[in-house]
Formats: C-alpha cells, structure tokens, sequence
C-alpha cells in the first residue's frame, strides 16, 4: 500500500516540510558515497534556511506544550491508562526541556567562516565545484570517517528541532481511526458537522496506478483519483476505486 497525506492546515504543511527534509538528511549522511555527503549538506543549509526564516523553534516548543495540557487534562476521564498517560508526558516533557534549553539552532554552522561561504556558494548554480571552492573539494576526499563525523556534529544542533515535530506528528498521526472505503467512479465526498481536522491520510493498493488530490474544510473532505498519462499530466480516472482513509486531528 502506498501512503498519501494531505496537510489541512499550514502549521502541520510546515511540519510535513521539514520533516521531509530531515528524512532526506538522515537518508543522504548515512550514505556511503561523496554524492550522498553533498547532498547532505545541500540539504542541511535548506533546514537552516527554514530556521532563519520561521520560528520553528518556537512553534514546535508551542505544539508540545498544547499537547501536554492537553493529554494532562485526560487524567480525570475514567478508564485512562494513567501509565501509558505518564510515559507520554514525560516524553513530551523531555522532548520539550531539551529544544527550551537550546538557543538559536544551528547557530554554530552561521558562526563557521568556511561554512558560511559553504553555504553561499552552494547556493549558485554549479557553484559546489572544485573550480570554484577547492577547499570543499579538499573536505569531499577526506576518509569517509572524516567526513561523517563532521556530518555528526553539524547535525546535532537540529535534532532537538527533529525530536520534537517528530513526536507531534506522531501523535497527530496515531489519533485518526483507519477505515475502508470506495471512491465510486474516482470521487469520494464526506460532508462534515463543523469537525476539523488536522491531516489526512490515504492508503492505496500500489497496483491500481492512481494518486489521490485532496482537500479538505469545516464542511466537506474531497478526495478524486487521478492517473498519468505518457506525459504525466494528472488524468482523472473513472472507475472505482478502494482506499483506506484516516482523518487525524489533536
């Protein structure tokens, strides 16, 4: 099955972002190859760049703490895990101690002289060759132990960041009840009482070859099934077709 998730709001788009960024980090450092060290880096300045212009810090920081009222709050309701209930709150809190007690993240790659120029360059067109920055081509043919552990370092700062939305969107992602339906002649339409939700999720057997485009209100989730064509331009299909859908909100 294949997942598709559709934000309904900005905040959790943004969330949705830098995690996909993260992902590819994680995926590229650990790499064996140069080309997967470069893209890294690449990759790192991008999650800077995010740093520098939105406060993520203080809305991840922000969503903990509404998360940590909110399952506190649980405590009264009869029939809650108290113990599940604590090890979440604790979790929360020490992904929340932990980014609180940094300062502006990243702020030691901005303090590097060399990356900072790094970051500059990269930033141009075919500015990462040799031609242009020896000494990043100098650090590319280092060992390979040389390099990540250089890796290590300058990913530190932001795994306090990673921690934190990564928990968030955990437990946004657990809160929604997976159900199986069917989108007749390629459309599905749920009509809503108000209710919003956060984020959709969609799971779709791989061999049907269609991806769905969702949006979603206070009134009404829509979901159509596209397909394809030899040019890739989306192309509505009109069969139907099964998913399986998980509406998640906290």
């Amino acid at each position: 099955m294949i997942l598709y998730e559709y934000p309904c709001n900005e905040r959790v788009r943004a969330l949705l972002r830098v995690e996909h960024l993260f992902g590819r980090l994680f995926f590229f450092a650990a790499g064996e190859d140069v080309q997967h060290h470069q893209v890294a880096v690449d990759t790192l300045f991008d999650l800077l760049e995010l740093c520098d212009r939105t406060d993520l810090r203080g809305a991840v920081l922000q969503d903990l703490e509404r998360q940590r009222a909110a399952l506190g709050a649980l405590r009264q309701h009869p029939g809650v895990d108290e113990q599940a209930l604590d090890a979440m709150l604790a979790e929360i809190q020490a992904a929340s101690s932990d980014l609180g007690a940094q300062g502006r993240i990243g702020q030691g790659l901005r303090d590097s002289e060399w990356l900072a120029s790094l970051r500059g360059r990269l930033a141009v067109p075919g500015g990462s060759s040799p031609a242009d920055i020896p000494s990043y081509y100098a650090w590319q043919i280092k060992p390979h132990e040389t390099r990540v552990q250089d890796l290590r370092e300058w990913i530190s700062p932001f795994l306090p960041l990673y921690n934190g939305l990564a928990l968030i969107l955990r437990l946004l992602r657990d809160s929604g009840d997976v159900v199986g339906l069917e989108a007749r002649q390629g459309a599905y339409q749920e009509m809503l009482t108000g209710k919003t939700f956060q984020l959709l999720r969609v799971w779709i057997d791989e061999g049907l070859g269609v991806f769905p485009e969702m949006s979603a209100n206070k009134y009404v989730i829509w979901i159509r099934f596209s397909t394809q064509d030899n040019e890739l331009k989306p192309q509505p299909v009109t069969r139907d077709i099964p998913f399986q859908l998980a509406r998640c909100s906290i």
